[in-house]
């Protein structure tokens, strides 16, 4: 090998773990900015604006460095992103917005971290059967969720305080992010995964805008303050663009296994980011139920990583509105 190519490679791993340290930590990072945007703005009406706007954004990018056939697709392939759209960025991401005005932005990271278990639940329903260490990686999920759930709020509390029926509101979220996780590997999707993702966002922003105005909420522009205003703009640019394009750049350089730990790396950051910047406290039941969780998806994610050594699985991305098929690319 020579000095030019041993260079090219050593740039290209730099530049991966560089890709992936920002899924850690912006994906990490968004349930806290979700935090700071409700604070002042109506939670739906803010998710919608952000989705259209980081959903538009990502089109136009598709168009200008692809052309018009990077957003072609056909009915039954838009009928999947619409669909996954409703799933993930409104039913997922939305009620998680509307919930995080009050329980903890970490709290609320720790139970959407049951994703990879919903899904292993719903493949077992479909017929799949998995390893296992998976069904024990379920079961003590599982235990996690009903520690974390079934205990009270403690001092995970939200913007506008707390209210019992919030975390329940994330599992609903999470189940959401899972049904839709599912659909994109046994529905036809389409092959440029920006387009995909630009599609859900738009089609979530919409539902999301329709939402909001049925439920009464509208937006006061010199009501919302100025963390709000950069929580928005944190979200719909560096959180859905930004990071996305990163995710994307890793799974084609890194192994699937390696890129598959923001499963469990993204709720300790948020855990953390919510004690250091905002202030939030959990009590000795809720740092036990979450670590119950993040260990039941270590050992899911292990469990299939090894599988998909001889049989490729579908990755999925469940940060706010994006969802990719990695085994595709």
């Amino acid at each position: 090998m020579t000095s030019n190519e041993t260079s090219g490679r050593s740039a290209v791993s730099w530049w991966a773990w560089a890709a992936l340290g920002v899924v850690y930590v912006v994906w990490g990072s968004t349930y806290l900015a979700i935090r700071f945007l409700v604070e002042s703005a109506p939670p739906l009406l803010g998710a919608s604006a952000r989705f259209l706007v980081g959903g538009l954004v990502l089109a136009l990018l598709v168009l200008l460095i692809s052309g018009p056939r990077g957003m072609r697709m056909t009915k039954a392939q838009f009928g999947t992103a619409a669909l996954v759209g409703v799933l993930l960025p409104a039913v997922g991401n939305g009620l998680v917005t509307v919930a995080e005005q009050y329980v903890a932005s970490g709290l609320a990271a720790l139970l959407v971290a049951c994703v990879p278990l919903y899904v292993v639940v719903l493949r077992l329903a479909l017929g799949e059967r998995p390893s296992a260490v998976t069904v024990v990686g379920v079961a003590v999920g599982l235990g996690g969720l009903a520690v974390l759930v079934l205990g009270g709020g403690g001092e995970a509390t939200g913007t506008h305080g707390s209210a019992w029926w919030a975390p329940w509101l994330v599992l609903l979220a999470a189940f959401g992010w899972s049904v839709g996780s599912v659909a994109t590997t046994r529905l036809p999707v389409p092959p440029n995964p920006f387009a995909l993702s630009a599609v859900e966002m738009i089609v979530g922003g919409l539902v999301l805008a329709v939402s909001g105005w049925a439920r009464g909420e509208r937006i006061d522009v010199g009501a919302i303050s100025t963390s709000s205003w950069l929580a928005f703009a944190y979200l719909a640019l560096v959180g859905s663009v930004f990071a996305f394009s990163a995710y994307v750049y890793v799974l084609g350089v890194l192994p699937v296994s390696t890129v598959s730990t923001y499963a469990y790396v993204n709720p300790v950051i948020a855990v953390l980011l919510g004690v250091v910047v905002a202030d939030e406290r959990f009590d000795t039941r809720q740092l036990v139920g979450g670590l119950l969780v993040v260990l039941a998806v270590v050992l899911v994610v292990s469990a299939e990583r090894r599988r998909g050594r001889s049989r490729p699985a579908p990755e999925v991305s469940v940060e706010a509105g994006t969802i990719t098929e990695s085994c595709r690319r």
